[in-house]
């Protein structure tokens, strides 16, 4: 359970010591709106951070929405995405997802159990989103343990920092899928009441059925391993098999329907001495578990003294048809100070605290529940920034709270209540011709199962880096970071079936922390005509946890033991873009992509790891004229057949998108409407990163039509 008295004892600590600041200094009847004060991805800025990043925001933003936020993500250089159905999909940075890339909501973890298998969805909106930030590479330093890999961070504006100066403005969309006959509406909007108050609500409805697929559900690599089975079945089975037994599943891919909805509300109180707010969300949702999500049950009739064996029979024939659907509630609280010049030093002051409780069950096709997954959890992160003569910078403590139980059949993990404390310093110097970025982090994390005694382990991140400014176009950014990651509880606890990944999933509870030692430069050019950049990078993991097939079965599922040894990634990202015309009111840009990632583990034999995206390039064109943008984006999958031992290759593919939108001014108001087209050529894509690639492609060709109006 979470102890409430210190949640309770933070939300009566912020609102006394918002009130003391109100009542001291804003006797004066007239009350400026502050400037805003928030601590965003990165406190770093100078000339720009050394480590490789991204945001989307505005048009851009608009143009890459997609269902989930791993998807949304999935174009960008060096990004990929855990596809897991429409609904469901995780950012793979670099190579690394799950555990080791950490999803926030306004800088707070997102408190839900996405980590914990990969059929659990990401319970932030992304069309909710103001902006959506990426720290590609270790991100430790700020944010824990779990951001060993990278950060994604979803700005929504729940908590307003500033009054804003209209009384209301925001926005409404709605668009509609053709592939999967479904729709999505958003609404958003800001407003403020009086001098000091300022609010925000938003609300996502969005649903869909079963998309289309271009050919089969199964992949050929698959179905050619089924018929080399079923022949060496044959050879030594006398009996006779009755033709047509299984049909294969093609051009609709079941179990991937899906239904969100997600509310929010927050208001600010806003003062010359910084601001205090809070939020509310829920969010509710039901959504299929497609591809090789099966599961297996005892026959609890072997043995019926009654003798019902037809209406047995009957039920292994019906009752277990279809797909199981996961159904998912989630209460979220948040809480945010901000104070300008708090005291000392210091200029800012946040403190910010997140409260979620969350819970889904798994519902078995016949209508049982199979499992419940229960997360109670809280957040609590506190920043004081400085600028000094000579150095400037962020402190912190960050403490974070869960209470995570799965009860059922597939309860594949025990419950387990998890604490983790770091406190952090970062830190950057301006010098003549380069800027100086540096910081260090020490964390305490410990899980506390309720089958075994606790595990402990103190978790450590360093970093130095460099912001070089070559010339007025070119940029050279350089870091080294030294970081460590306590195990989760997945990885040291688990003992039993995981449906999800169709594995039999062993944990190891002696496991040691992963440490990686990280380099990366990252080259930026900016100018009238062009920009791009390039970052290379490498990193090397010493005790790197992953999991391994051990070629034995249990619950007719293979058996997978998590195990340590060392690993590697080598990388590359590349992105440029050039106008080639410009004429008044308009222009056309063209541009290109590239991202490449080789990772290895130090074993004898077979070192590929498991799901390692492969080579992808692209490239793209945009053009705007007044009220009318249209971009045409093309984008190259190669083949991966860099595999591990219980991995099949993965085939190339193609991807081509279009995005068609037009404004039109109504009075105070904006009218767009637009048109997007993904994988208009129909061709059969499976990412190589998602656990169910050889069972479930991505969407064939998809057209969306939407609207939208903003005020």
């Amino acid at each position: 359970m979470i102890p409430n008295r210190y949640v309770w004892a933070a939300c009566i600590y912020f609102a006394a010591y918002a009130s003391h600041l109100s009542a001291e200094q804003t006797a004066a009847a007239d009350i400026t709106p502050i400037e805003e004060i928030i601590v965003v991805a990165h406190p770093l800025s100078g000339e720009g951070l050394s480590q490789a990043s991204a945001v989307l925001t505005g048009d851009e933003l608009t143009r890459k929405l997609a269902t989930s936020i791993g998807e949304t993500l999935a174009t960008e250089p060096g990004i990929t995405s855990a596809q897991f159905g429409k609904a469901v999909s995780r950012p793979v940075i670099h190579g690394l997802g799950g555990p080791r890339v950490r999803v926030m909501e306004d800088r707070i973890d997102t408190l839900d159990v996405s980590v914990t298998s990969a059929d659990h969805a990401v319970t932030v909106e992304p069309f909710i989103a103001d902006r959506i930030e990426v720290l590609k590479g270790p991100s430790s330093l700020l944010y824990g343990t779990g951001a060993i890999g990278g950060v994604v961070d979803i700005h929504t504006g729940r908590i307003p920092h500033t009054v804003p100066d209209e009384s209301i403005s925001g926005g409404i969309e709605s668009r509609y899928d053709g592939n999967s006959d479904g729709m999505n509406t958003t609404i958003k909007a800001d407003g403020r009441i009086g001098r000091n108050w300022a609010w925000h609500v938003d609300a996502n409805w969005k649903d869909g059925q079963d998309y289309e697929i271009p050919g089969y559900a199964e992949s050929k690599g698959l179905r050619a391993l089924e018929e080399m089975e079923e022949h060496h079945d044959d050879d030594h089975d006398d009996e006779p098999h009755e033709e047509g037994e299984e049909q294969e599943v093609r051009g609709e891919l079941p179990g991937s329907a899906f239904d969100f909805e997600t509310y929010a509300g927050g208001a600010s109180y806003v003062a010359e001495w910084g601001f205090f707010g809070a939020a509310i969300s829920r969010t509710e949702a039901t959504y299929g578990l497609p591809g090789g999500h099966s599961h297996h049950h005892e026959d609890e009739h072997e043995e019926d003294d009654h003798g019902d064996e037809e209406d047995h029979d009957d039920d292994e024939e019906h009752g277990d048809e279809g797909n199981p659907i996961l159904d998912l509630e989630q209460t979220r609280i948040d809480l945010e100070l901000g104070v300008r010049n708090p005291f000392g030093p210091f200029n800012s002051l946040n403190l910010r605290l997140g409260v979620n409780d969350y819970e889904h069950v798994e519902i078995e096709p016949n209508g049982e529940v199979a499992t419940e997954f229960s997360n109670e959890a809280w957040e609590f992160r506190g920043e004081l920034t400085y600028e000094g003569s000579q150095w400037s910078g962020a402190v912190g403590l960050q403490h974070t709270d869960r209470a995570f139980s799965a009860l059922g059949e597939e309860a594949f993990v025990p419950p387990v209540d998890t604490t983790d404390t770091g406190l952090f310093w970062v830190a950057e110097r301006s010098f003549e011709h380069f800027d100086l970025e540096t910081g260090v982090r020490i964390g305490r994390l410990e899980h506390n199962p309720d089958n075994a005694s606790g595990d402990r382990f103190t978790t450590y991140a360093v970093s130095m880096g460099a912001v070089i400014p070559l010339n007025s176009y070119w940029r050279l950014g350089v870091v080294a970071d030294q970081s460590s990651r306590a195990p989760v509880g997945e990885e040291l606890y688990s003992n039993g079936p995981h449906l999800a990944t169709n594995a039999f999933e062993i944990g190891d509870p002696t496991l040691d922390n992963e440490s990686a030692t990280s380099l990366s430069a990252t080259l930026e050019y900016s100018g009238e005509q062009w920009n791009g950049s390039v970052t290379v990078y490498y990193n090397h993991f010493t005790d790197f946890i992953y999991e391994q097939a051990t070629g034995a079965e249990a619950d007719e599922l293979p058996v997978f033991q998590y195990q340590q040894d060392d690993a590697r990634f080598v990388g590359v990202d590349l992105e440029a873009e050039v106008r080639i015309a410009q004429w008044e009111g308009g222009s056309m840009h063209v541009r290109g992509m590239l991202d490449f990632v080789e990772a290895e583990i130090d074993v004898r034999g077979n070192d590929n790891l498991p799901r390692i995206p492969p080579l992808r390039f692209g490239t793209g064109i945009a053009f705007n004229f007044g009220r009318v943008d249209a971009t045409l984006d093309f984008l190259r999958v190669s083949k991966q057949n860099d595999t591990a031992s219980f991995e099949l290759d993965t085939s190339a593919y193609n991807d081509l998108r279009l995005y068609l939108g037009i404004e039109q001014p109504l009075g105070h108001a904006t009218l767009g409407l637009f048109l997007v087209g993904k994988n208009l050529t129909d061709a059969e894509q499976r990412q190589h990163t998602s656990f169910i690639k050889d069972f479930a492609p991505n969407p064939g060709r998809t057209l969306e039509v939407g609207a939208r109006v903003t005020f």
